[in-house]
């Protein structure tokens, strides 16, 4: 039995995690027996403590490395005087994050590290300058102060204006990602106009204070201090380093525009690196989990205990692997619901054809792979044995920010004139499109397994004349399918009672023949069986019909291993011929092997491949494929509109 509990909103969820277990220690202690072992299978509140504290941590090396340049830099005076603006900084920022309603977490923390090296910027540009003037006039005094500060706060505003510009679009980030960016979008722009506001109150204050001991506050002639005076400025080390490179740019225009030419060629090359894929387009980084979730799905009407082989069979394999500490495996319905599993709908997992088994690992500090290695490298065994069963498994790992339905998601949609199973069929080419792109695994599409399903249609002129009615049919197969209780058990030592059920053994209720000899009570208690009564039908089951936006769709989701999925998905986009034009073929070319894609219906179609790459896929005009997955990226492939194929 597992127990799950969550914590109400507001509350602290390391708090709620410690007072649950420390309850759980009293129960098991008073109540639970001795030969019951209660084991914690999860625990985000031990998972958020860690976190926190390893960016609180992180937090005070970026504070200690930020002093430290500024001693060797400045010296421990001026590093003194940033070191207190950082702080004060934090605390009002923070303070305007409690008038929001937002709370100290993981992004709120990240955040501030995030910003932690723009808002000291303001704070190091007016102790620099508050220092060189009191070098220059040879004294500390007030007047100096307010010079030196009114001489850099022109460019001191603008330069902190633009750094908030460059984050209010984060503001509107819609969806998933909305909250995640949310407090970003506030601290970092709060941040910088509180860095502003000290550089222009306390920083100068606190620098006249410390400084002056250092150059005296005499209010005397200045002599041979002119801050102006050139001869000192060119015996300074920084004089002579950088005026060798500049001095050229300055005096010859072509050199300057040179220059500025190289610049732009090096960004063109900076951003080309995304292009030709020496830098992967990932949203986030995968993150070290302590958890791995496999989930299996079967056809429909695969039976529980087929699907609990199979999990058996996985638990052996995973109790052989050395970085697992335990595992939990639930069979036939879902495990208990994280924020990833709320995205994903793991919540509505139910049948005899569903299974999870949920995978924890010793600490990161206590292995050499990351959680992602480890997933890499137990997938090939995993996904043949699942195979082996007629399985479909996912390796699910707990993402670093937002979740979404997959790393690779295929959203079909077709015109208002196409049925669903043209959706469906057109779903099946991009989903064997996706199968052979290198890299991408874990592919499964939200269309159900074709299920026959065996209907008796009552013939009511002979049940008539034999005095049966189509109710008395009706309950006689539910009794026969279902079963029906008869009684209780009365068992000394039973807290609850027993129930005593009659049903038909499985051979005989999956068997339409062996069914129709099941009778039936008709006029006079007279037997009659069904065969005399009626026929049995055979139809399929009708699929479930997804929507997305009030339109229909069909999914195929995709995971993406050891490849950024915004490759995967700009390959898959980018097929057809070298002229441009779509290849008209009705026969794909899929691995090694052929694989038909002609449309059953009357259907326009088209087939579009990569040069060079050997596959092939053909979708049908009219339809249109997005592709969505991490971070909320869409790339829409509108087969009748984007790739000229009208």
């Amino acid at each position: 039995m597992t127990i799950a509990l969550a914590k109400k909103k507001g509350t602290n969820a390391v708090t709620v995690a410690r007072n649950v277990l420390e309850a759980a220690e009293r129960l098991k202690r008073d109540i639970v027996p001795d030969d019951i072992e209660v084991v914690i299978t999860r625990n985000y509140g031990l998972t958020a403590n860690e976190k926190v504290n390893e960016l609180v941590e992180a937090l005070g090396v970026a504070v200690f490395i930020v002093i430290a340049l500024l001693t060797l830099g400045m010296g421990w005076r001026e590093s003194l005087i940033v070191a207190v603006a950082v702080p004060v900084v934090f605390g009002l920022t923070l303070t305007v994050n409690m008038l929001f309603g937002f709370t100290i977490n993981r992004v709120t923390l990240f955040a501030l590290i995030l910003s932690l090296g723009l808002l000291v910027d303001d704070p190091i540009v007016d102790v620099e300058n508050i220092s060189r003037h009191f070098r220059l006039h040879g004294r500390a005094t007030r007047g100096i102060v307010l010079n030196a500060v009114a001489e850099i706060r022109p460019p001191l505003i603008t330069a902190t204006l633009a750094v908030i510009v460059s984050f209010l679009p984060l503001y509107f980030i819609t969806g998933m990602m909305g909250p995640y960016m949310g407090p970003m979008a506030l601290n970092v722009p709060v941040a910088m106009v509180m860095s502003m506001v000290v550089a222009f109150t306390i920083t100068p204050w606190l620098s006249y204070h410390v400084l002056k001991s250092r150059h005296g506050t005499a209010e005397v002639e200045d002599r041979g201090n002119d801050p102006h005076d050139y001869g000192k400025v060119r015996n300074s080390l920084l004089y002579r380093l950088f005026y060798p490179l500049m001095a050229p740019l300055l005096r010859s225009r072509r050199m300057a525009w040179g220059f500025l030419a190289t610049m732009g060629i090096l960004t063109l090359l900076a951003g080309g690196l995304a292009v030709t894929r020496h830098v992967p387009l990932k949203m986030l980084p995968f993150d070290n989990k302590n958890e791995l979730l496999f989930v299996l799905d079967f056809d429909e009407g695969t039976t529980l205990e087929r699907s609990d082989a199979t999990v058996r069979e996985i638990e052996a394999y995973l109790q052989g692997v050395p970085e697992v500490t335990d595992l939990t495996s639930y069979v036939g319905l879902g495990s208990p619901m994280d924020f990833n599993g709320m995205v994903r709908h793991y919540y509505l997992r139910k049948g005899p054809n569903v299974a999870e088994v949920r995978v924890n690992l010793v600490g990161k500090k206590s292995r050499r792979q990351q959680s992602h290695a480890i997933g890499l490298r137990i997938r090939d065994d995993l996904t043949s044995i699942a195979d082996e069963h007629g399985a479909s498994l996912k390796i699910v790992e707990t993402p670093p920010g937002p979740p979404v339905l997959a790393s690779v998601v295929a959203e079909i949609y077709g015109r208002p004139d196409h049925s669903y199973s043209d959706l469906i069929d057109a779903a099946r080419v991009v989903r064997t499109r996706m199968e052979a792109e290198p890299g991408v695994v874990d592919v499964d599409d939200s269309v159900e397994s074709d299920s026959r399903k065996v209907v008796f249609v009552t013939d009511k002129g002979k049940a008539a004349i034999h005095g049966v009615s189509v109710t008395d049919v009706v309950e006689t197969l539910q009794l026969s399918l279902g079963g029906a209780p008869a009684g209780l058990v009365h068992v000394s030592g039973e807290r609850n009672p027993l129930r005593i059920e009659l049903r038909l053994p499985r051979p005989i209720r999956s068997s339409a023949t062996d069914l129709s000899q099941v009778h039936v009570s008709g006029r006079g208690n007279g037997l009659v069986p069904l065969a005399e009564l009626g026929r049995w039908e055979q139809s399929h089951v009708a699929k479930t019909i997804f929507h997305k936006n009030l339109s229909r769709v069909v999914y195929v989701f995709a995971e993406t291993a050891g490849r950024p999925p915004a490759d995967a998905v700009v390959d898959m986009t980018a097929d057809r011929n070298v002229d441009g034009t779509p290849a008209e073929h009705n026969v794909a070319n899929v691995g090694n092997g052929w694989v038909s894609t002609s449309e059953p219906r009357p259907v326009e179609a088209r087939t579009f491949f990569t040069s060079g790459s050997g596959i092939e896929w053909h979708v049908p005009s009219g339809f249109r494929v997005a592709f969505a997955g991490e971070g909320e990226w869409k790339i829409t492939l509108d087969v009748f509109r984007d790739l000229g194929l009208a």
